[in-house]
């Protein structure tokens, strides 16, 4: 096992941080490393907003949870998708894009192009032994985060990224077993491993909150997934997404 790999493995959402701001060569390092990322058909499709300023970050924090370390952190960035250059790009050339701009297959292309921009940010980050959080949280209010931003139409503020020197370490989450996620061929849809495998992960998982709470908490990964996705949270979002002018054909 190379370094690496050795750094990815041992990736951790890391919650609070040092009082300690990231340096302009750290955060120029992060984001070349993003823009190192694949990108499909080479379009780039995706903006990266490095927040600095104490009263939108606050703000940020408020609207995402409230969220702390939204708000206290080295450094915050915010991924877009953005294919607002690309109606730019159009004007330039004297053509008619909006038609493909509004599809389906455009809007993914550009919510992948930004996830994987993300990606190679924070594993840049996570080499230079900072500690990372995704915050999706910002997706809880983005009307108000669009005019915080000053975010134009074809662009969505997908997540952020807190970024900083971690204040002590969070242990690591037990994954889904390899065997459950990667298939040779063909999906392997055989219901009864599935399940085998599922309640062998929540036994699991089970363990690891018994051990990190203290016995307080012992829940499992299937009840917190039953949890989760029965509450019902930004039913707003394809409405907006459209209202943004993406993903409406």
């Amino acid at each position: 096992m190379n370094e690496v790999i050795a750094k990815i493995l041992d990736h951790r959402s890391i919650r609070s941080f040092e009082d300690r701001l990231l340096t302009s060569e750290q955060i120029q390092a992060i984001v070349q490393s993003a823009q190192a990322a694949s990108t499909s058909s080479f379009v780039q499709a995706y903006t990266i907003i490095g927040i600095t300023d104490p009263v939108k970050k606050a703000a940020l924090a408020e609207l995402a949870g409230p969220q702390s370390y939204v708000e206290n952190n080295g450094h915050l960035f915010i991924f877009c998708a953005d294919l607002h250059r690309h109606e730019i790009v159009a004007e330039m050339e004297e053509v008619d894009l909006s038609e493909p701009l509004e599809s389906t297959e455009k809007f993914m292309v550009a919510t992948i192009d930004a996830a994987l921009a993300a990606q190679n940010a924070a594993v840049a980050a996570e080499s230079m032994e900072l500690g990372i959080c995704y915050i999706g949280g910002i997706r809880n209010h983005l009307p108000e985060v669009t005019e915080l931003l000053n975010i134009p139409p074809k662009v969505i503020p997908l997540f952020g990224l807190a970024v900083g020197y971690p204040k002590g370490q969070s242990e690591k989450k037990p994954r889904l077993p390899i065997e459950h996620v990667y298939h040779e061929n063909e999906y392997q849809p055989n219901k009864e491993e599935f399940i085998a495998q599922l309640e062998k992960y929540n036994d699991t998982i089970s363990g690891y909150y018994r051990k990190r709470t203290n016995a307080v908490r012992k829940d499992t990964w299937t009840s917190q997934m039953v949890g989760m996705i029965t509450k019902k949270s930004r039913m707003y979002m394809k409405d907006f997404v459209e209202r943004q002018g993406l993903n409406k054909r």
